[in-house]
């Protein structure tokens, strides 16, 4: 059963892992020379309803990502405005201890391996082939291309290229697998109607903050500064992807995470205004390098799928990760990996795809997401276990909890304890 991932981010090695352990033969493609894409610049887990979900799936047997993230977490049980018991992995760590736990597993990992183009019959893929004309032939596919990108998408939406991590002028632009089978997708729209929603933090170089800004980020972990009246970011909120930091506290402070670099929680900052904050006189962006003017532009290329993460209009596809929704962070992306990559397996063995029931939040994310996005306005919203829209539907439901013993209770009531550890052949 040969299982073909299109996709290294944080979605894309969940749905590897899932699928291998399943029993596929899996292959992972990746445009860059790095795994994991915006993991790389985020960090941020286990904060509110994450935690759940997390072990959630810890519980059901996909805990594998979640460990490394607490292998290399800089700080642990971490509170800062809007979010409780956050967990900050080391961005700058992260990527060798992925990469070799993929091959440990035997999963056969290809970077720069950019997919451009299709072989197809009808509704049926049958290989892809990248820009290296190397040709990857599966029984089944697995799009987690994401959303952000090409540079075109980021000047028509944006404020032109902002030299993030993902890197187009280098690598070349993302391609969707799901619109190289002639599949329509969806994008997701800001307040005022304007397709995609901008990045919602940058990096700043540590070694240009103040020594006591620097000693108090490195030790709580979070550093809190108000923001000089003059200065107004309310305006920035309605253009955030993550949404659940559209809180006026985020507005009218600087907040910085110590995630390795100091995560700067604004989409952008002009350089000139955080240089006139005492503290911040000499200070620069890691990434993006233009987060003075603007950051990366997403959800501009949803596809349509079912809540087994099955792709609609195609015969052998499944997606995951912002492919799959308007879905944000990286549990959010694990998650809805090891569904894909579990049920790709599903389909070659032409089993019944597993749906997470939800009683699980994991499988009441799922349902309710893609139920929302279908309604008026539903575009318009960003959906995540930390906050916004869906944090408070796990609270108001009961599925918020803290307590890994009621959480493993819940997983296997369900019957699906260590499902995803299970070959299923």
């Amino acid at each position: 059963m040969k299982v073909v991932v299109v996709g290294g981010g944080w979605s894309g090695c969940a749905a590897a892992l899932a699928a291998k352990k399943a029993g596929g033969d899996v292959v992972l493609l990746e445009r860059t020379d790095l795994l994991l894409g915006t993991g790389l610049v985020g960090g941020i887990f286990r904060n509110n309803g994450r935690y759940t979900a997390a072990q959630e799936a810890i519980e059901m047997g996909g805990g594998d990502l979640f460990d490394i993230m607490d292998e290399v977490s800089r700080h642990k049980s971490l509170n800062f405005p809007g979010h409780n018991h956050a967990s900050l992995y080391d961005v700058n760590k992260i990527e060798p201890y992925v990469r070799t736990l993929l091959e440990r597993n035997g999963i056969e990992v290809n970077l720069m391996n950019r997919m451009v183009r299709v072989k197809k019959y009808a509704k049926t893929i049958l290989a892809i082939i990248t820009d290296k004309e190397n040709e990857f032939a599966g029984d089944v596919f697995i799009d987690a291309t994401g959303t952000a990108g090409p540079m075109g998408n980021c000047l028509k939406y944006g404020n032109g290229c902002c030299m993030c991590v993902l890197r187009c002028p280098s690598f070349g632009p993302r391609i969707s697998l799901t619109a190289k089978m002639d599949i329509k997708e969806t994008m997701g729209q800001r307040d005022d109607g304007t397709p995609g929603a901008m990045s919602g933090a940058c990096k700043l170089n540590k070694a240009t903050l103040s020594p006591q800004i620097l000693e108090k980020l490195e030790r709580d972990g979070v550093v809190v500064v108000p923001l000089p009246e003059k200065i107004d970011k309310s305006s920035v909120l309605g253009k955030k992807a993550c949404t659940q930091y559209a809180l006026a506290d985020y507005a009218r402070n600087i907040i910085l995470l110590d995630t390795g670099h100091a995560k700067l929680m604004t989409p952008y900052f002009s350089l000139n205004d955080l240089r006139n904050i005492p503290g911040f006189e000499n200070v620069r962006y890691e990434d993006p390098y233009s987060g003075g003017n603007g950051n990366s532009i997403r959800y501009l290329g949803i596809a349509p799928s079912d809540d087994s993460l099955k792709v609609l209009g195609a015969d052998n596809l499944f997606c995951c990760g912002e492919k799959a929704g308007l879905l944000v962070g990286h549990t959010e992306a694990i998650i809805s990996g090891l569904l894909a990559g579990h049920n790709a397996v599903r389909h070659v063995l032409d089993m019944q795809y597993l749906q997470l029931p939800t009683k699980l939040a994991c499988g009441d994310f799922l349902e309710y997401m893609h139920g929302q996005m279908i309604k008026p306005n539903g575009l318009k919203v960003r959906y995540s276990f930390s906050g916004s829209t869906y944090f408070e539907r796990m609270k108001q439901l009961g599925l918020y909890t803290t307590h890994n013993e009621e959480i493993k209770s819940r997983v296997a009531a369900c019957n699906l304890s260590n499902i995803y550890s299970t070959c299923l052949v």
